[in-house]
C-alpha cells in the first residue's frame, strides 16, 4: 500500500496541543499575547508529533475495538500485546526481554517522574548528557532532586559524549541514576555499540541505576540500526528501558508506553505506586498492538519521506542561511540547528521566529536544559509544502533582520 504523506490535515477543533497549546508551552503566556500572525497562519515545527495521518491499519484497529461495544475498565491481560511488542523488538533489534519485566505507563514522562521518586533520595542526584529532553530536568525538579549535566561535545557535526566528564560526574557518590536518551533527542545521535559499552562500563562500575529512554528508537535514518541498552547490558539488574509506539506512529494522544523493569523489587514498587492502578485505555492497547503487528510498511515509507525532508532542509539552509550550522542526524525527525552565527544578537530564537516568520519552533537552554544556547529544533515530520513554506519564511526573516542591522 502507498501511504500519502503529502496530505494536509485540518487539526483545528481537535483539542490538539500542537495547534492550541504552544503559547503556554513555548512562551509561558496565554491568549492575551498577540503575535503578528493569526494562529492558523503559523507553520508549526515545534512539539514532537507529526502532521501525518495515523496509519489506516491502526485507525481500523481502533474502530474494530469500538465496535466491540463496551469500553469498560481494561488491563493488558493476555499474551497478544507482549507477543506483538516482543516480535517487533526481536525482528528489528535482535533483542528480547521476559514478559514479566513489562509494565505500563500512560507515557514515558509520567514514568520518569515515578522512577526518579522511586530510585533517588532527596539528597541524591541524577546524571544526564545535555542538551536534553526537558522532562529529564522536570522530573527531577518535581521530586526536588538535583540533575547533574554532562555537556555533549560536537565532533565533525556529530554530538558525542565527553566520557572523561561523564565518568567524573558518575563517580560522585551522590549520583544514583543515569538518564540516557537512546537515540538522543534533540541532537539525533544514534549511539554506537562502543559508546553504549562505555556508558555501560561507567554505570556498572559505579553501581548506578540507568533509565534508557528509547522512544525514538524506530525513527532513525533508513539503513541504520538502533541498539537497545538492554542488548548491551543483558544481565544488569538496574536497567530500565522505556519505549512506545507513540512517537513512531503519531499516536502520542493515546497515552500508553512500555516500561521494561528487570529488578523485581523496583517493578513491584512501580506497579504499587501506579496512579492508574494497572488500568489502560482499551483503544490505546488496540492502537499499539496494531502498530507493532501491521505498521512496518507505513514506518518504512515514513522514514523515506522524512529522510527526504532532511535533505531538503540541509540543501535549503546551505543555500539560503549559510551561517546556520546543520548536519543531518542519524535519528529522530528533528533538525537540531545552530543559529548562533546567523542570528548572534538574538537571545530568544523561538520568539524571533514566531514574530518575524510565523514559524513555531523550540530551542535554547530554557527548553533543552543546558548546552543548547543558539540552537533551534525543527520538527520535519510534515508535508513538504508546509516544510518549504516554513523554511522560506525563516530565511526571509533572517535576511531582513541582518539587512536592517
Amino acid at each position: 500500500m502507498k501511504y500519502d504523506f503529502d496530505e494536509i490535515i485540518d487539526r483545528t477543533h481537535t483539542n490538539s496541543e500542537n495547534v492550541d497549546g504552544w503559547r503556554p508551552y513555548i512562551f509561558k503566556c496565554g491568549p492575551e499575547k498577540v503575535f503578528p500572525y493569526a494562529d492558523d497562519e503559523f507553520i508549526r515545527m515545534w512539539v514532537a508529533d507529526m502532521e501525518f495521518a495515523v496509519a489506516p491499519e491502526i485507525r481500523q484497529a481502533i474502530i474494530d475495538r469500538v465496535n466491540r461495544k463496551i469500553l469498560g475498565y481494561t488491563i493488558v491481560s493476555d499474551n497478544g500485546y507482549y507477543e506483538a511488542l516482543s516480535k517487533w523488538c526481536k525482528d528489528r533489534y535482535d533483542w528480547s526481554f521476559r514478559k514479566e519485566e513489562l509494565v505500563f505507563s500512560p507515557g514515558v514522562i509520567p514514568a520518569l517522574y515515578q522512577l526518579v521518586e522511586d530510585l533517588v533520595e532527596k539528597d541524591e542526584k541524577v546524571l544526564t548528557v545535555t542538551p536534553a529532553y526537558g522532562f529529564f530536568l522536570h522530573s527531577c525538579e518535581y521530586n526536588d532532586i538535583e540533575l547533574v549535566k554532562s555537556p555533549l561535545k560536537k565532533n565533525n557535526g556529530r554530538f558525542e559524549i565527553d566520557f572523561e566528564d561523564f565518568e567524573k560526574k558518575a563517580k560522585d557518590p551522590k549520583v544514583k541514576l543515569v538518564m540516557l536518551c537512546n537515540p538522543h533527542n534533540p541532537a539525533g545521535t544514534v549511539w554506537t555499540e562502543a559508546e553504549l559499552k562505555e556508558i555501560a562500563r561507567i554505570v556498572s562500575e559505579n553501581d548506578l541505576w540507568i533509565v534508557s529512554d528509547e522512544i525514538h528508537c524506530d525513527l532513525i535514518r533508513t539503513g541504520l540500526t538502533h541498539i537497545p541498552m538492554g542488548k548491551i547490558m543483558p544481565d544488569y539488574d538496574k536497567l530500565i528501558t522505556t519505549m512506545s509506539a507513540s512517537k513512531t506512529f503519531n499516536i502520542a494522544g493515546m497515552l500508553f508506553s512500555n516500561i521494561i523493569i528487570r529488578n523485581d523489587e523496583e517493578r513491584e514498587r512501580f506497579q504499587e505506586r501506579d496512579k492508574n492502578i494497572g488500568a489502560a485505555n482499551p483503544l490505546s492497547i488496540a492502537a499499539h498492538k496494531a502498530a507493532y503487528e501491521h505498521g512496518g510498511q507505513w514506518l518504512a515509507q515514513l522514514k523515506e519521506y522524512v529522510d527526504e525532508n532532511f535533505r531538503i532542509v540541509k540543501d535549503f539552509l546551505d543555500e539560503n542561511i549559510p551561517e546556520a550550522v546543520f548536519n543531518i542526524p542519524d535519528a529522530t525527525y528533528f533538525a537540531w540547528v545552530d543559529m548562533s552565527k546567523a542570528l548572534p544578537d538574538v537571545a530568544d530564537l523561538p520568539m524571533f521566529f514566531a514574530n518575524n516568520a510565523g514559524v513555531l519552533l523550540e530551542g535554547g537552554d530554557e527548553l533543552f536544559v543546558d548546552n543548547a544556547k543558539g540552537y533551534i529544533r525543527l520538527n520535519l515530520a510534515m508535508p513538504k509544502t508546509m516544510l518549504k513554506t516554513g523554511l522560506e519564511r525563516m530565511a526571509e526573516a533572517v535576511k531582513k533582520y541582518n539587512d536592517g542591522k
